[in-house]
């Protein structure tokens, strides 16, 4: 019985345990739904902004979790939210809001404008503002906007991202020259890119590095002067456009400037970045060549027996390395910042290349209870540059590419014993003896800075003095040897030894004052003074009748003006200029309430112009209205809405250093060491007085809108411009005899540019996890030369049988450079060309300036990656193919050269002349896709590695173009009589492709 009841008890026990537990877990799970029923409550409100508008299309989400919903078009929202939960309101352009349920049923939120984006600051020349306030017509593209890859130089950091602002690169050569304008084109001669200003100090525009001389092969450009500048150091570029942004720079502002913002220290502890990268390039498009066997077979009697691809064997894969270190920090009272540059190209034809060594310092520091500031900033770099024998006006026997180009594939290279074959045809070099007996190479250093100290002398005012100086010395050492068969060279070789020496000096004082008068009245004035002297130096050493083809022995003992040594006729040539730049500038800012006026004055006195014009007077005034901030502006539109209006004048001084200041200098030594005697000589006056030469001026009209809208999801800007250009700057041949050979004369023409330009910023897509912006710019501009009675020729035409030809002429009713050609109708039955309207050159309505410009860019991010790429497209404009008129005819074909596979089968005669005409015109529209970056940054998860990215870059990965050469974005320097030329296309350097590989670590 015992023993059945402890059964009977352990049974009951069990159930017991077992109910118990069940009652227990039902009760728990009625608890926990009801309590779940009764955290999820209905919230309700209406989100408005600060000025009591509703706003559509606010997020509202539930904080850690994915419950969420948007507000309609009145504001109104309602969800369902959890007991203790968090509401956060969120919109583009304004402060995201965060509010605590508890037991609120009903909750309305204002949320206000995010004001960073507005409260970006501006720099525009002496000062700055807050974007917002800004009044003329400027942009600002920071490092996050810079294209990225194999960047030489600041200016290709932003090709293609500014409306308004076309850079055209002339060449693919490592260092080669570029073309920028703003707002189209404006001078007659030259003086058509805008100023440069880094970190305050104005560059004179001058070349820093020497051309090649014309040895018979041709004159080759100088390269880049801005090449010395590692854009790895510059933080920002703000670009003035309009008069009354430009006017502060008074005589220098007429073709817009270019502010460059180096980077400065970071507050904090040192912290240590060090980005390595590693390209590689080829050619994008190689000449559609006939073939050494279809060659062969189309000219059987020039078969040489041999298969040569001189594309192959003069291209190559370039490789380049890049390592930039750098080093700063800084606390409350000051900052500084050291770095360290490398760069190391090669280009993509042989013993082509750019190698740049920089370092730069940034720092200031502030004293006197940080009353005082006293900063520097200093960038010292060495640049090598290997060049080639690659020009831009070479004779009919043609440089580098034309050897390429036209010279028969089937003739070897190299005889078997190894030494280069060459023919007796002086015309006809083999393109590898071009090269490899020649030797160019070019060193510059180059120092650039400042040491500024600013103080503030009362609440709000304060002085600033900047001392600045540019620094170059360049020497350039070009020979060719005796043993080389080219006319010209054979038998006596040639040396050219170059030195350049640079020496600028600025001096600049000035005061601000800063004042908020009241809530809704604020001042801003600048008054001050600025001394720029120019120094310029030049040593030219030329020599001819080597008894030797050594290139070593001939660079070596040219210097010692020794025939023994093994040459002789050496001729010595020096210059001295220096000019100096003096001006009074001032500019008021008066805020009041939404309306924001600026008048800016600029006096300079130029050494450059004589007594009757030496000073330059330049005005501007711009006002802007903060329509946005009206009651009838509908904010669920517009979160932001500026109105501009703007009128200034500028100039421009672009003429040689020191031609019309009556006074001695040195002038054109002649050195001959066959008979020690000295030519020229000593002190003279190489200039005459000129006291009627004016200012060469620009006077514009700027009207403008800056909007943001849905919340400044989307912002943007659009310009419409007209620019009346004025007393052009012109070199004009002297009648002879005279004492000059030419005089300057202010062409009595005006040139008009108008325009529109639109740029927009989008956000499509703003989440934590994945992001997405566009960014697209556009402009149009027109341009045309009015109230001229005179003709100007230029754009020269090179090849055999082209001597004295030109395409371009400057005329009343045109564009500048317009195309001035035969009109092209076909052949006759004999195979000459028939010319539509009669054998005279015309105007054929087509020009080389482009209509409209524009770029698209794409930034996306998901999680760690980013991906970015960007596409620039230039239209309406027209090149023409001087390479197809030099080497691809019937005519070249028939004299033994090689040609494209098309003109076998062309209509034309073997004897038809390649006269300049229309035939050789071709639209140069383009869309490119000039930049790629795919980047994927580490969460690194370590206090010593703060940052580490790696990212892959791809640049010019393909183009969309109707033009049939090499790369429609061209400018081959072809100028007649110091006037320029434009959109002309001769033997220009190849554009690659690169591929870049890289890193960003940070310590």
């Amino acid at each position: 019985m015992m023993h059945n009841y402890a059964v009977v008890s352990r049974i009951s026990c069990y159930r017991l345990t077992t109910l118990v537990s069940r009652l227990l877990l039902t009760t728990l799970f009625f608890a926990v739904t009801v309590s779940a029923w009764a955290q999820d409550r209905q919230v309700s409100g209406v989100v408005k902004d600060a000025n009591g508008a509703a706003m559509p299309g606010v997020s509202i989400a539930v904080k850690g979790s994915q419950r969420g919903t948007n507000s309609d078009a009145s504001g109104n929202y309602r969800i369902a939210v959890p007991d203790r939960a968090v509401l956060v309101f969120s919109f583009v352009g304004y402060t995201s809001q965060e509010v605590t349920v508890g037991n609120q049923s009903v909750i309305n939120v204002s949320l206000t404008e995010d004001n960073q984006t507005l409260n970006e600051v501006v720099v525009i020349g002496y000062g700055s503002v807050k974007k917002k306030d800004a009044t003329g017509a400027v942009n600002v593209i920071g490092t996050k906007d810079f294209n990225k890859g194999i960047i030489t130089s600041p200016e290709q950091l932003m090709q293609g991202r500014v409306p308004g602002v076309a850079i055209t690169q002339n060449s693919g050569e490592p260092g080669g020259g570029i073309n920028i304008r703003i707002r189209g084109t404006s001078s007659v001669r030259n003086g058509n890119n805008p100023l440069f200003v880094i970190d305050g100090v104005p560059l004179s525009g001058d070349n820093t590095q020497s051309d090649g001389q014309n040895s018979g092969i041709g004159n080759s450009s100088p390269r880049n002067p801005l090449n010395f500048l590692n854009p790895e150091d510059i933080q920002s570029i703000d670009i003035l456009k309009d008069a009354s942004a430009t006017a502060i720079y008074g005589s220098r502002g007429a073709n817009g400037v270019v502010l460059i913002t180096t980077k400065k220290g970071k507050s904090g502890k040192g912290s240590l970045e060090y980005s390595p990268s590693f390209g590689i390039s080829d050619i994008t498009k190689r000449y559609d060549l006939l073939s050494p066997q279809e060659y062969a077979k189309l000219q059987p009697s020039q078969d040489r027996g041999v298969s040569t691809d001189w594309q192959d064997v003069l291209f190559r894969t370039g490789l380049t390395s890049q390592h930039n270190l750098a080093y700063g920090g800084g606390d409350g009272t000051g900052n500084y910042r050291f770095s360290l540059g490398y760069l190391d190209q090669q280009g993509i034809m042989q013993k082509s290349s750019l190698n740049r060594l920089s370092a730069t310092f940034n720092g200031n520091k502030k004293f006197i209870n940080n009353k005082l500031n006293i900063g520097i900033q200093a960038t010292v770099s060495e640049t090598q540059d290997g060049n080639i024998p690659v020009t831009d006006n070479a004779g009919y026997q043609g440089d580098l590419l034309a050897g390429i180009l036209k010279s028969n594939p089937t003739l070897r290279v190299y005889n078997p014993d190894g030494t280069l074959y060459q023919s007796t045809n002086v015309a006809e070099p083999n393109p590898q003896a071009l090269l490899d007996l020649s030797r160019d190479n070019t060193k510059t250093l180059r120092a650039l800075g400042n040491l500024n100290a600013e103080y503030e002398i009362a609440a709000g005012l304060k002085f600033k003095t900047v001392l600045g100086f540019d620094k170059s010395m360049s020497s350039r050492k070009a020979a060719f040897s005796k043993d080389l068969v080219y006319q010209d060279i054979q038998n006596v070789g040639r040396l050219y030894l170059t030195d350049i020496q640079i020496n600028n000096n600025l001096m600049e004082n000035y005061f601000t004052y800063d004042k908020e008068i009241n809530k809704n009245v604020s001042l801003n004035a600048l008054l001050g003074y600025s001394y720029q002297s120019f120094e310029y130096s030049f040593q030219r050493a030329t020599a001819t009748n080597f008894r030797t083809g050594d290139l070593d022995l001939m660079i070596n003992n040219a210097a010692s003006a020794d025939n023994s040594k093994g040459f002789g006729s050496l001729i010595q040539n020096t210059a001295y200029t220096k000019d100096e730049l003096q001006s009074y500038f001032g500019r008021v800012n008066l805020t009041i309430g939404k309306l924001i006026t600026t008048a800016t004055l600029r006096a300079d006195g130029s050494t450059r112009f004589g007594g009757g014009n030496k000073y330059g007077y330049f005005p501007s005034a711009a006002v802007a209205y903060r329509l946005g901030e009206e009651s009838f502006i509908p904010k669920a539109v517009f979160s932001d809405l500026k109105v501009r209006l703007g009128y200034g004048v500028t100039g421009n001084q672009s003429i040689p250093h020191n031609l019309y200041d009556q006074r001695q200098r040195f002038g054109d030594w002649g050195f001959n060491a066959s008979s020690d005697n000295i030519n020229g000589g000593g002190l003279s006056d190489v200039s005459f007085p000129n006291p009627d030469l004016k200012w060469e001026s620009t006077a514009q009209f700027n009207a403008g809108v800056d909007f943001g809208i849905a919340g400044s999801r989307v912002t943007g800007s659009i310009d419409f411009y007209r620019k009346d250009t004025k007393d052009l700057l012109i070199q004009v041949t002297s009648a002879q005899p005279a004492l000059t050979p030419f005089v300057w004369r202010n062409l009595d023409a005006n040139v008009y540019n108008t325009g529109v330009e639109l740029g927009l910023n989008i956000g499509i897509v703003d989440k934590p996890k994945f992001g997405w912006d566009v960014q697209f710019n556009a402009a149009y501009n027109k341009n045309i030369v009015k109230n001229y009675g005179g003709l100007i020729n230029t754009g020269g035409i090179s090849g055999q049988g082209l001597t004295g030809a030109f395409a371009q002429r400057i005329a009343n009713d045109q564009p500048l450079f317009a195309f001035f050609l035969r009109e092209f109708g076909g052949y006759d039955e004999a195979g000459n060309t028939i010319y539509t309207g009669g054998d005279v050159q015309k105007f054929i309505g087509k020009s080389p300036l482009p209509t409209f410009t524009g770029g698209l860019t794409n930034n996306l991010h998901y999680g760690n990656w980013n991906l970015s790429f960007f596409f620039n497209g230039v239209f309406g404009n027209y090149i023409y193919n001087n390479n197809a008129n030099a080497f691809f005819t019937k005519g070249a074909f028939n004299n033994g050269r090689n040609v494209t596979r098309d003109v076998p089968s062309l209509k034309e005669g073997p004897f038809n002349a390649p006269d300049v005409s229309t035939r050789f015109l071709e639209n140069g529209s383009f869309v490119r896709l000039q930049n790629l970056s795919l980047g994927y940054r580490f969460n690194t998860g370590n206090k010593a590695l703060s940052n580490l990215r790696l990212f892959l870059t791809g640049q010019n990965l393909f183009v969309i173009t109707k033009y049939t050469g090499q790369d429609p974005e061209v400018n081959t320097n072809k100028s007649l009589n110091g006037v320029p030329s434009l959109g002309i296309d001769y033997t220009a350097y190849p554009r690659a492709r690169t591929w870049t590989l890289g890193a960003n670590i940070a310590f």
